[in-house]
């Protein structure tokens, strides 16, 4: 089973370091949507979108790249990480993955450190996220979407 998680991770890297430990457990590959506008998705068998939530949404670079260059028919999963509030959380991009016929496998998140606009004057939210227990969430996450695919 080939996985990748595509992944946008910007301010704390805290997408970034979810992302990676899942990457760890289970082979995946990683593309930087940062830094790669275009690929070619059609050799995985699973495909992942990461992204921080961003006013109550996924990262509008995740759900960009999502639409560009998701091939239809596969087989998805969403990872994201919030400071405040989860939001609408992987509402809007599962429905663009809908939209190319995409077998939804579930969605992991959790918190992550932000000092996101007005939380900068506080010090920040969330603190320490993700921690360890996040991290182990993460592996468990991705060991069970490959093992149950």
């Amino acid at each position: 089973m080939k996985a990748v998680i595509c992944c946008y991770s910007s301010h704390h890297g805290n997408t970034g370091k979810v992302v990676q430990a899942m990457a760890d457990e289970s082979g995946a590959d990683i593309i930087d949507i940062s830094a790669v506008k275009q690929a070619d998705l059609s050799e995985y068998d699973i495909i992942g979108f990461a992204s921080g939530i961003y006013a109550f949404q996924f990262g509008p670079q995740a759900l960009d790249f999502l639409r560009k260059n998701l091939p239809q028919n596969k087989k998805v999963f969403f990872v994201y990480t919030y400071g405040a509030a989860k939001g609408s959380g992987s509402k809007g991009i599962a429905q663009t993955a809908m939209e190319k016929n995409a077998q939804i496998l579930g969605e992991f998140s959790c918190k992550g450190y932000t000092t996101y606009g007005p939380f900068k004057l506080i010090g920040g939210l969330s603190k320490g996220h993700p921690n360890e227990a996040d991290i182990q969430a993460a592996r468990s996450f991705i060991h069970s979407i490959i093992q149950n695919s």
